[in-house]
């Protein structure tokens, strides 16, 4: 089994964004507000086929990682998709203690220091074809993210979008009041939630989980779907109509 590697630090959007406007997703949220929700930003490297890929993961590991983690950033993690995906997409999750370490790492960029690191990726040759990069903002029923679980070998990531921004609110309530305490009870178990304020799939919310294998997976997923207290929240009134479609892409961590 393929044991987890988690890097401790951070990063920042550097990354070609699909834009939207945040107040699509914030009616019950206030981003500006230093009240301990961190701020993850979550990028995709879709790579250039014969692309340089061992020049990215030293740059990631070696230049982005330790000048993010200068920068006051949380958490740092790389992970490839399971699976002969293609193309190849390589995913990266930081964290951010508020929206002002954000912007300040993405300043200090253009920092001559930074420059000179990282002069060897940049001169590396076509690596990718593009970069997408979402923002999310943490759930106030988790506003930090968590450390993997021992063994994590499998990472699941969950994008639920919703017919618009009232229904992405509702199921943000939902997970917040209600379903995150489930989770915890029946042994799914979170890295992150947030919603997504800027990114391909506004008005939405994303999620990720983490499992020793599949079988820890199917096994959670099975005592969640059959639980009396899912059984009664699902049927409440205030949750219908939340989610218009889901999306699920399986990770490992590099």
């Amino acid at each position: 089994m393929k044991r987890r590697k988690f890097v401790a630090s951070a990063a920042v959007g550097v990354a070609a964004t699909t834009a939207a406007t945040p107040i699509a997703v914030a009616n019950s949220i206030n981003p500006s507000a230093a009240n301990g929700n961190e701020i993850y930003e979550l990028r995709t490297y879709q790579m250039a086929w014969g692309g340089n890929g061992a020049a990215l993961m030293s740059f990631l590991k070696d230049v982005e990682a330790p000048y993010l983690k200068g920068q006051g950033g949380n958490h740092f993690m790389i992970f490839n998709e399971t699976g002969q995906s293609q193309p190849t997409n390589i995913w990266v999750l930081n964290s951010f203690p508020d929206f002002s370490s954000y912007q300040q790492a993405f300043t200090n960029r253009s920092s001559e220091d930074y420059l000179a690191k990282a002069a060897s990726y940049a001169s590396a040759g076509k690596i990718y074809e593009r970069i997408s990069s979402s923002l999310l903002y943490a759930f106030d029923g988790l506003k930090q993210m968590k450390s993997p679980i021992d063994q994590a070998s499998l990472f699941e990531l969950r994008i639920y979008e919703g017919a618009n921004e009232d229904a992405v609110r509702r199921k943000t309530k939902m997970f917040n009041d209600e379903e995150l305490d489930l989770f915890y009870k029946v042994d799914l178990n979170p890295i992150f939630f947030g919603n997504m304020l800027s990114g391909p799939y506004v008005p939405s919310l994303v999620y990720m989980l983490n499992y020793r294998d599949m079988d820890h997976r199917k096994a959670a997923w099975k005592d969640f779907l059959e639980h009396p207290e899912w059984d009664a929240m699902k049927n409440k009134e205030i949750y219908a109509n939340t989610v218009s479609n889901i999306r699920r892409v399986f990770l490992e961590a590099v």
